[in-house]
């Protein structure tokens, strides 16, 4: 068993340094052009699944549909807020299997290829735009945490 979290804290601190640097991603929640783009994306691209008020699917925390996961609230109930922008990033860009470097049943599709970085920076800017002001400060102080270590 020790052998495998070694492995996999290995696997994961190899894969969170080696692609995009931490210090280069940053939401911007407050440029009302940058989210005004992200919402469209969201809608386009991300409200079918995770809700158009970023609710989620009932049942998302222990209910599977098909053997998958399904889509978490990106809203003050849901985790996302837990997680800094970078890992947000990481997580939109190549997908939670690919992240994780392991089996993780579910729909969310990586979107390395179908959105550019500036894209999937707006619409998780538009998401972080609707969090209530100290869900934002809060995530703010663990980004800076994150980014200084």
């Amino acid at each position: 068993m020790l052998i495998i979290l070694v492995s996999f804290s290995i696997v994961f601190y190899y894969f969170i340094n080696s692609k995009e640097s931490k210090n280069e991603i940053s939401l911007f929640s407050e440029n009302k052009t940058i989210v005004a783009s992200g919402k469209l994306i969201y809608d386009d691209q991300c409200a079918s699944c995770h809700g158009i008020n970023l609710q989620g699917q009932e049942g998302w925390q222990d209910k599977l549909v098909d053997g998958l996961r399904l889509a978490p609230p990106h809203n003050e109930e849901g985790h996302t807020w837990h997680h800094t922008d970078y890992h947000l990033f990481m997580l939109t860009k190549y997908g939670i299997e690919e992240f994780l470097n392991m089996d993780y049943p579910n729909n969310m599709p990586a979107y390395n290829n179908l959105l550019t970085n500036d894209q999937i920076i707006a619409v998780l800017s538009y998401i972080k735009s609707q969090w209530p002001s100290h869900i934002r400060i809060k995530h703010d102080q663990l980004n800076k945490l994150f980014k200084e270590n």
